[in-house]
């Protein structure tokens, strides 16, 4: 299974390719933010002056709108996937899962664009290995909690997926406000995925293949 990529050496980009990539850590993080408070219908202008770049910058390196979402899409799994595997090195299962899910949330794993872009644009081979390796690392947290009995067994992958995204929708308030009740409804969240289960869950569970029908629209589904 393929891992997000890193860099195998320690030279850090000089002169274009540094600005190349600052422009581009600009426009996704503008990207992230302007897709979550005006949607899917954002101009891609807006996008470009809250980066602090020039129409031709953004339109080279993303000719189309579909094309900065699924870096926007890509950028965010893999940053997930970082914090599930960070979360790995925790000793306790439990500990290791509440983490992740807990970093996922406040740490900028982009859990709330399904809403924004999901279905908006046919899948790339990017977007499934990024999905991929998502899949990989919440399925050695989910088991290894499961295992310790500490996870109730009829909770999913694409459960916890998501939860997040309903815990991670966008608020009105005060910053600071926002963050306190998603992690007071995170808590809240955590205490019912406890096993063992106080109730029985309602309904078929949703698998993976079934999240990823959420987010994608296949070109022959279109």
């Amino acid at each position: 299974m393929p891992t997000p990529s890193r860099r195998t050496n320690n030279r850090r980009p000089r002169g274009r390719q540094a600005e190349a990539e600052a422009n581009d850590a600009r426009l996704l993080r503008a990207a992230r933010t302007v897709f979550a408070e005006l949607g899917w219908d954002a101009p891609v202008s807006v996008i470009a002056k809250r980066a602090g770049v020039g129409m031709g910058s953004l339109y080279r390196r993303y000719p189309t709108k579909d094309d900065l979402a699924r870096h926007v899409q890509v950028d965010g799994l893999d940053r997930w996937t970082a914090l599930a595997e960070e979360a790995l090195d925790n000793p306790d299962p439990w500990e290791a899962l509440a983490l992740a899910l807990r970093a996922a949330l406040t740490q900028g794993g982009d859990v709330s664009m399904l809403p924004v872009i999901g279905g908006r644009f046919a899948p790339s081979p990017e977007v499934d290995a990024a999905s991929a390796r998502l899949e990989q690392a919440l399925d050695a947290l989910v088991r290894q909690a499961v295992a310790e009995g500490a996870l109730r067994p009829d909770v999913t992958l694409a459960d916890l997926v998501l939860l997040l995204q309903i815990l991670g929708s966008r608020l009105p308030g005060p910053p600071e406000r926002v963050d306190q009740l998603r992690a007071r409804y995170l808590d809240l969240t955590l205490s019912a995925l406890r096993a063992p289960a106080a109730t029985p869950l309602t309904g078929p569970a949703p698998q993976w293949p079934e999240l990823l029908s959420l987010w994608n629209v296949r070109e022959d589904d279109a």
